[in-house]
């Protein structure tokens, strides 16, 4: 769980923190010294960083190559970046990864919502956080990259995390296959929920 002066100081403000700390559990690792190295749908075995000098070296010796996500919300490193050597020591920082993840979750939350229709009913907000979870971990939402696609803008905020179905919202890393959006039902739970999207796109 992270820490709430860290999700304070440092999480996208279109994110409440419950929802942030739903997103880390769901898709982010404990461990801000962590990288993950996949090719081909393929977990690659690399040694464990002791240091944020040897996390950015095992990074800048994968991208480009495979898939690597590397931090606290394991924000795909790479995204934009030409050279290996451009890419930011700052992104094995705690602060730093968790404020460029959640920016970009807080993206992707907004195209998918967008796709929705930007629904404003409660019950809607678990498949739509699921499905973004998944997009996450893809890199792919309706068979396009949602990291290099663009922002719709606004706010994606409730007042409480919804629950997360982990077996439907798991996802593997995915460089040719299209990921296909679940059309079961999903139980939005008990907990009471509030919802802006109306500010996304102007609906």
């Amino acid at each position: 769980m992270l820490d709430a002066a860290l999700i304070q100081q440092c999480a996208d403000p279109s994110l409440k923190p419950a929802i942030v700390q739903q997103f880390v559990t769901a898709a982010g690792s404990n461990d801000p010294l962590a990288v993950t190295v996949k090719s081909g749908g393929r977990l690659i075995l690399i040694p464990k960083a002791t240091s944020a000098d040897e996390a950015i070296a095992i990074v800048r010796q994968y991208v480009g190559r495979a898939v690597v996500r590397v931090g606290l919300t394991q924000f795909r490193a790479g995204v934009g970046v030409k050279d290996a050597a451009d890419l930011n020591p700052d992104l094995i920082g705690p602060c730093e990864n968790v404020r460029k993840g959640t920016a970009m979750f807080a993206k992707v939350l907004r195209i998918v919502a967008k796709w929705y229709g930007n629904p404003t009913d409660d019950d809607v907000f678990p498949q739509i956080f699921e499905d973004a979870v998944y997009a996450w971990k893809t890199g792919e939402f309706e068979g396009g990259s949602v990291f290099q696609a663009g922002d719709p803008e606004g706010d994606v905020t409730a007042a409480s995390a919804p629950a997360v179905n982990k077996d439907a919202a798991t996802g593997e890393d995915q460089e040719d296959s299209q990921p296909q959006r679940s059309e079961e039902s999903h139980n939005a739970g008990s907990a009471e929920m509030r919802i802006d999207l109306s500010r996304i796109g102007g609906n």
